[in-house]
């Protein structure tokens, strides 16, 4: 059995390898061991994701697709996600999910019937799109809260914003003026292609009013 662990962080702020050690761990307790990962720092609402890419890329007919949590896969609306699952299902891969223990049947698969593996995929596919679909509303609502708390906070003259990443805004500038397009950009400054395309918007502005 071969298994792809995919490890996901919205930010380059956060570790996106945080979560290495417990999928290795629970592969380990099935008897089995992580072949390959892919990692990156990308919102799970982006269809655009390099490194899941390379891992539907890489992938083969029962291979086991490994991820701490289904929102750790996406965050996408609709059609995004039913795009991103036609092509993990075309693939043939199989969704193992540690918060969702419908999944785990799929890491011993030759210890039962195939009757009863028909079954146990049927019931976990439902469980994975409910999954996708409470992440997304769950992504929708902290957006709604965040936005309501910002208009509060502008309405008492106390809001600010984020602080820009000055590094990281550097880098994409560096890139854009090597004449690197825009999914380049993000997979070399590790962002995504909305921050980069952000301050490319940012750097046209200057440029006009300069």
């Amino acid at each position: 059995m071969f298994i792809r662990s995919y490890l996901r962080a919205s930010t380059v702020e956060q570790d996106a390898n945080r979560a290495n050690a417990a999928l290795e761990q629970f592969a380990a307790e099935h008897g089995h061991l992580v072949a390959s990962t892919y990692t990156e720092n990308v919102s799970g609402t982006e269809a655009d994701r390099p490194e899941l890419l390379r891992l539907l890329k890489d992938a083969r007919k029962g291979d086991v697709l490994l991820v701490e949590s289904i929102d750790r896969l996406s965050r996408m609306e609709d059609p995004d996600w039913r795009t991103l699952k036609a092509a993990i299902d075309s693939k043939g891969l199989r969704i193992v999910a540690l918060d969702l223990p419908t999944s785990h049947l799929a890491m011993r698969t030759n210890q039962i019937d195939e009757f009863t593996s028909r079954m146990l995929a049927a019931i976990n596919n439902m469980m994975v799109e409910m999954m996708a679909a409470i992440a997304r509303k769950d992504y929708q609502q902290r957006r709604e809260r965040q936005a309501q708390g910002i208009a509060k906070a502008k309405q008492g003259g106390i809001y600010k914003g984020r602080p820009a990443d000055q590094d990281l805004h550097k880098r994409v500038r560096e890139l854009l003026a090597a004449n690197f397009g825009i999914r380049a950009a993000a997979r070399h400054a590790k962002c995504s292609t909305t921050t980069v395309l952000k301050i490319r918007d940012q750097l046209s502005r200057s440029e006009v009013a300069d």
